[in-house]
């Protein structure tokens, strides 16, 4: 059932028009194994037959070759608990707010609305690190253990979730959020403190 929720997700994404071509990649964790989308395949294509297993160590025990992202995700599964579900995309609005010049430890996207804060929480940016490399995983993963919605400079999005319902309506926020952030960008427009924009 597990596997079936997660090519369900990655079909919402793929629809939403979060993960365009061949990019992005998603997995659930499973008690002791985690599901992951294989190498080369569109989110839109893959079936429950394509899903590689790995151990929480990211030791490859059956079904294809993972995505070479693999590390990035165990990264993730390693420093949250409560993670059940981590998708990474290449969405248009997020990548493109990853891309501009802003600083590590600054929440790149402004707390321009409750439902960002709400569903996003403070959302980290990772510094720029080669895709599928140990310096990204390891940027991950020291990111996740403080956000469950992450920015890769240069390069993308990462949330953490409980379940992949939850992961595709966090990365849906996202993405509203970083259009929102770029159709503002460069005006004076109003921000939310954090504290009081619930009541």
């Amino acid at each position: 059932m597990t596997a079936e929720r997660l090519i369900a997700a990655c079909r919402a994404l793929a629809e939403a028009g979060l993960s365009p071509g061949s990019s992005g990649n998603a997995s659930v964790r499973e008690g002791d194994r985690i599901l992951i989308t294989p190498t080369g395949t569109a989110l839109r294509r893959v079936t429950v037959h394509d899903l590689a297993i790995l151990d929480l160590d990211g030791v490859h025990l059956g079904g294809p070759a993972p995505t070479k992202e693999a590390a990035m995700h165990v990264a993730a599964y390693r420093v949250r608990a409560d993670a059940g579900c981590v998708v990474h995309l290449h969405a248009r609005a997020a990548t493109a707010v990853s891309c501009l010049a802003l600083a590590v430890h600054d929440d790149p996207l402004p707390a321009y609305t409750p439902y960002r804060l709400r569903m996003l929480r403070r959302v980290a940016l990772v510094p720029y690190a080669a895709p599928g490399s140990d310096a990204l995983a390891a940027g991950v993963e020291a990111a996740a253990s403080m956000s469950h919605c992450l920015l890769l400079a240069n390069h993308g999005s990462v949330v953490c979730a409980a379940d992949p319902e939850r992961a595709v309506d966090l990365c849906e926020e996202l993405e509203a959020a970083a259009e929102l952030t770029l159709a503002l960008h460069g005006r004076e427009a109003r921000t939310l403190d954090p504290a009081t924009a619930w009541a």
